[in-house]
């Protein structure tokens, strides 16, 4: 049972988790003109432990929180995510903030069933309209990304769609360790596990960073830092079911990256993509804060 309090928290930490993911992945798409994938996966996790580890000396649980009696689950979920975060940066280096937003929010929809066949999460009515106007708004989103110019598309797409499945399985997993595993604790062996794969790459060649590309890559750490923070929070108060429209509404925030960073605007298609995704995030909202299950006991 999930009062509504916990439920309301769960939607606003997913909220701010969507607007720090999505200009982090600006910062990266930046950065990804001249620095390689391995370099920006290193200094995004490194650095992204200065707010974990604050966050830990907050709650006062450091440095009790980076003792854990699951390691293997730790290592397990820091490799997948590193894999779905080279798979994100891949696809960002080729495609426009939001067209690579728009693939990546695959996952939410691939975690609905996951969710019901692992987590024994409920689909309701409305969850399952909502998957439908946010695949249709993903689906709007992926046909402008094929009409991009030059053969860097289909990397950034296929990039794309392997970053989607990966970080559905890495959702649930994320949501069984809640039982046992603090948010900083998760938080904290990922971006150990994603800095030190991201390491391993140096002998293949990483770039001598300016300051600008330092300043992207800086801002990309801490921006990933809180906002891995406030997803683990939010599946912590909440059902994976129906936190996962949510992330929908980071597209707005990609537009307004590719416009005001890049000068990319959208097509029609973007527009009604963006509108069909908010749409799914709307119905969410209101079923499920008015759900009786979420009640307080």
């Amino acid at each position: 049972m999930v009062s509504r309090n916990s439920f309301l928290e769960g939607v606003g930490l997913r909220l701010l988790a969507a607007f720090l993911v999505t200009a982090m992945s600006a910062a990266v798409h930046a950065a990804a003109e001249s620095v390689p994938i391995g370099q920006i996966m290193f200094w995004r996790s490194a650095l992204a432990l200065i707010p974990i580890c604050l966050y830990m000396f907050w709650l006062r649980e450091f440095p009790k929180a980076p003792k854990t009696q699951r390691p293997g689950l730790h290592i397990t979920r820091g490799a997948f995510s590193a894999f779905s975060m080279a798979m994100s940066f891949l696809s960002l280096a080729y495609l426009p903030v939001a067209n690579a937003q728009a693939i990546a929010y695959l996952a939410p929809v691939l975690v609905l069933p996951l969710a019901a066949i692992m987590l024994n999460e409920k689909l309701t009515t409305a969850i399952f309209t909502a998957m439908f106007f946010g695949f249709a708004g993903v689906v709007l989103l992926l046909w402008e990304a094929f009409e991009l110019p030059g053969d860097g598309a289909l990397i950034g797409v296929t990039a794309g769609l392997a970053y989607a499945v990966t970080m559905a399985f890495v959702r649930v997993h994320t949501k069984t360790m809640t039982l046992t595993e603090s948010a900083s604790t998760i938080a904290f062996y990922f971006a150990v596990v994603a800095a030190a794969i991201g390491l391993v790459t140096l002998p293949f060649g990483w770039v001598t960073l300016d300051w600008g590309m330092f300043g992207w890559l800086a801002l990309a750490g801490l921006l990933g830092g809180v906002g891995h923070i406030a997803a683990n929070e939010a599946v912590a108060r909440a059902p994976v079911s129906a936190l996962a429209p949510f992330d929908f509404t980071g597209l707005i925030w990609a537009l307004g990256f590719d416009l005001i960073l890049f000068s990319v605007v959208p097509g029609a298609l973007g527009f009604l993509g963006v509108f069909a995704i908010t749409f799914a995030a709307l119905i969410v909202t209101f079923a499920g804060a008015n759900r009786p299950s979420e009640k307080s006991e």
